[in-house]
C-alpha cells in the first residue's frame, strides 16, 4: 500500500496543480464527510464536479450520474464509495482520461489502485484530500 502514498513533495505539487475534482459519492447531506471535503476544496479554488446518481445538484454544481457523463476534463477522481466499488470507478477514471485517482480514508482497494496506476494515473489511497491539503498547503 505504501506505493499508493506519494511523498509529501509529490503530494504538494499535485495538490497545487490539480484544479478539477470529480467527487464520486458526493452527498448532498452537509453532515457527511464527502460534503465537508468537497466544500473545503471548493472554498480553496478547486472546481468540484459531483458524481451522484439521482441528485440534481450539490454545492451549487450540477451532479452527474457517472464519470463518463462529465463534459469536461477531470484532473482527479476523488472516491467516497465502498472499497468494493472502487475498481469500476478506477476503470471509469482511466476511460475519461483523469490524471489521478484519490481513494479517501477507509477506501482501500489494491486492485483498483493497481489498475489505475498501471494505466498511468497517479494514485493516492486511504488518505483524506482535505487533511493532506491542510497539512501541505494550508
Amino acid at each position: 500500500m505504501e506505493e499508493f502514498v506519494p511523498s509529501d513533495e509529490q503530494l504538494r505539487s499535485l495538490l497545487a496543480s490539480w484544479r478539477t475534482v470529480a467527487v464520486v459519492g458526493l452527498s448532498p447531506n452537509a453532515a457527511r464527510p464527502s460534503h465537508g471535503v468537497a466544500r473545503y476544496l471548493q472554498a480553496h479554488g478547486y472546481r468540484i464536479i459531483p458524481v451522484r446518481p439521482a441528485v440534481a445538484e450539490v454545492l451549487g454544481e450540477r451532479a452527474w450520474s457517472s464519470l463518463e457523463e462529465i463534459p469536461e476534463p477531470v484532473d482527479v477522481v476523488d472516491v467516497f464509495r465502498n472499497p468494493a466499488q472502487a475498481l469500476p470507478v478506477a476503470e471509469a477514471a482511466v476511460r475519461i482520461g483523469a490524471r489521478a485517482l484519490w481513494l479517501q480514508e477507509g477506501v482501500v482497494n489494491e486492485a483498483a489502485a493497481r489498475w489505475a496506476a498501471d494505466h498511468g494515473l497517479t494514485v493516492v489511497m486511504d488518505r483524506c484530500m482535505l487533511k493532506e491539503h491542510q497539512r501541505l498547503l494550508g
